[in-house]
């Protein structure tokens, strides 16, 4: 797998995003601000609505801006068995159910399932819990990680 290609499509999948968020934030912006909007009673809200949802979409628009200027600025390095785990990290866990998953660790953008041929590959933060419980770790180390009342634990099969 390819860190350069995967961080491509990271990109592309956040301007993918900012583009919905920006169309969501126009939207609601012209519902704010369209006439029939106008409230004519205390509880004719709907205006005051929308323009609280467009901030809200703001907001996200201007998150989903820095995460993509942060991995324009990101580069990958190659894995050092002498630092363990680190950001850029291209990761394979195997659970005690011997299902087995690659993660990306990367600046920004938990949650993104990308396609590395045939392979699924999560990307997840170093802010997440398993991301924090990762780093320092080497080949053959246990990661754990606890989710509500489940412990989780998984071995790290190989990183690159």
């Amino acid at each position: 797998m390819d860190k350069f290609t995967l961080q491509q499509q990271v990109l592309e999948r956040l301007a993918e995003d900012l583009m919905q968020a920006e169309q969501a934030v126009r939207a609601a912006h012209e519902t704010a601000t369209h006439a029939e909007n106008i409230a004519e009673n205390k509880y004719d809200t709907l205006g005051l609505e929308a323009a609280y949802l467009a901030t809200g979409q703001a907001r996200r628009a201007e998150a989903i801006r820095q995460a993509m200027a942060n991995w324009r600025q990101f580069r990958p390095r190659p894995y050092d068995a002498s630092k363990g785990i680190q950001l850029g990290a291209l990761v394979c866990l195997v659970g005690s159910d011997d299902k087995q998953q690659q993660l990306f660790l990367g600046p920004d953008g938990g949650s993104m399932k990308l396609l590395s041929g045939a392979q699924r590959v999560q990307v997840i933060s170093s802010e997440t819990p398993l991301g924090r419980a990762m780093l320092g770790k080497c080949e053959g180390d246990e990661v754990s990680i606890q989710v509500a009342l489940i412990r989780q634990q998984f071995e790290v099969l190989r990183v690159h």
